[in-house]
């Protein structure tokens, strides 16, 4: 089989109902570091946001990590962002 350059678009796509914190915080790592999706902070932020609500304690450090280098306004917006995945999961 032959290796094709692909970029995922939207790597949460993937994800259902039922997924760990360890599935937010795989997808918060691709946006986080740019793995085949553009770097996004405030998708990366809301990602390990829900990764933390499901106990993943790295994802905890990642989250303060990151709001480090964003605005106030963007940390809202990716806290929305999580409270809507939220919403729509239950």
């Amino acid at each position: 089989m032959a290796y094709a350059d692909i970029r995922i678009e939207a790597p949460e796509t993937f994800l259902t109902k039922e997924a760990s914190g360890e599935d937010f915080y795989r997808v918060a790592l691709a946006y986080s570091e740019g793995l085949d999706v553009a770097v996004d902070l405030v998708a990366a932020h809301k990602f390990f946001n829900l990764a933390a609500t499901h106990g993943h304690r790295e994802a905890k450090l990642c989250r303060h990590e990151m709001s480090e280098m964003m605005s106030q306004v963007e940390i809202q917006k990716a806290q929305r962002a999580a409270r809507e995945w939220m919403k729509k999961a239950n």
